[in-house]
């Protein structure tokens, strides 16, 4: 079995960043992707001025990349519709130029990048992973960034979770100059039954259509739930000119979910610390932030800094996931959907205010970086 220092499994922006970290330390990090190039997934192609932020501080400029600087918030449901300000600049940007840029600096840093290397199963007792092709690897530290993948063996615990994980799904919808002027600078958020839909312009000019919605949903498959959904969301269907696309990804997803605690070294980042559903659109901050603090503290503490590390990425994640929970229960059903959509057109302040309420990003105090 061959023993590294810190081994990250998962190279999405949560991964990726805590080895940006580990190795601009000096730590001879090891991150294994399963994936073997560039890849979209589901969801993520939202960056909120705190994702900017974090990029930022990590040397990444998301607009020198192509982001789309998105400044308002369309929500849709039915025929009615609320336009909002942001509170700050934010940014459409795919996750396969987001995700190549964060990794490519994780090895320009030193990190050994291992693609195409699936991880099958994990031995937390050991801090030890089995890979694809039958190697065992053990580490001082374990970086859990699978995303919304499980990881035989450190799956999520889901148990006394009374509702299943939602749906999620993804596709790119082509360059139509009628759609993309009415995108320009704007997310659109369109609520359905069980469900929302977001749309924004990604860097090469295709709208990146994001679906959550509950599982029940999906018994007669895809197309079928498009046609309903196409049917309750007019605008929707304008959007992608009556037709139904191809969906490139598909994953389940718990929102709403946090870690309660994690095995001796283990740091879980990401989505496997905290789930926070979609429409908040902070899912990529807290990538960034839970990884690159989570390298901070494994280079202040070392491993035996998992457990505290963890606690406090779950109190700092209470409120914002709770507030992200609270909206997207609440705009499932048309009563909800309704009164959401009056008291934002009465007072569309609110819409920052959640907005804010939503974001967990992490703080820097005096050179180091506390909160998650």
């Amino acid at each position: 079995m061959r023993g590294v220092a810190a081994l990250i499994v998962g190279g999405g922006p949560a991964g990726a960043a805590a080895a940006i970290m580990l190795a601009r330390a000096g730590v001879r990090a090891h991150l294994a992707d399963r994936q073997a190039g560039p890849h979209d997934v589901v969801c993520g192609g939202f960056l909120g001025w705190d994702a900017l932020a974090e990029l930022r501080a990590l040397g990444v400029d998301a607009f020198a990349l192509g982001a789309r600087p998105i400044g308002r918030l369309r929500l849709l449901a039915g025929d009615r519709q609320v336009e909002l300000a942001l509170p700050h600049r934010a940014a459409g940007l795919s996750r396969r130029v987001l995700d190549e840029a964060l990794i490519g600096l994780a090895g320009e840093a030193g990190a050994a990048i291992m693609r195409g290397r699936a991880v099958r199963a994990a031995d937390p007792a050991r801090r030890s992973v089995r890979f694809d092709d039958g190697e065992e690897w053990a580490a001082d530290a374990l970086f859990l960034a699978t995303g919304k993948h499980e990881l035989r063996g450190l799956s999520r615990d889901l148990n006394g979770r009374r509702e299943s994980p939602s749906a999620g799904l993804r596709a790119a919808l082509p360059a139509v100059v009628g759609r993309s002027r009415d995108l320009d600078g704007m997310v659109e958020l369109h609520l359905f039954d069980g469900g929302y839909a977001g749309l924004l312009l990604q860097e090469d000019g295709t709208a990146n259509l994001c679906l959550s919605v509950a599982r029940e949903r999906l018994a007669g498959g895809v197309t079928a739930l498009m046609a309903e959904i196409m049917t309750e969301a007019p605008r929707l269907s304008d959007r992608m000119k009556g037709e139904i696309p191809a969906f490139d990804a598909v994953a389940g997803v718990p929102y709403g979910w946090r870690a309660k605690a994690t095995s001796p070294g283990i740091f879980r980042i990401g989505d496997q610390g905290a789930v926070i559903a979609s429409l908040a659109g902070d899912g990529i901050a807290i990538a960034l932030g839970s990884g690159t603090s989570a390298a901070t503290a494994y280079l202040n503490g070392g491993a035996d800094a998992a457990a505290d590390w963890q606690a406090r990425m779950r109190r700092r994640s209470f409120r914002p996931l709770a507030v992200a929970e609270a909206l997207r229960h609440g705009a499932a059903g048309p009563f909800g959907r309704g009164l959401l959509m009056r008291l934002l057109h009465g007072m569309p302040g609110l819409g920052a205010q959640a907005a804010l309420l939503t974001r967990i990003s992490a703080r820097r105090t005096g050179g180091r970086r506390s909160g998650v």
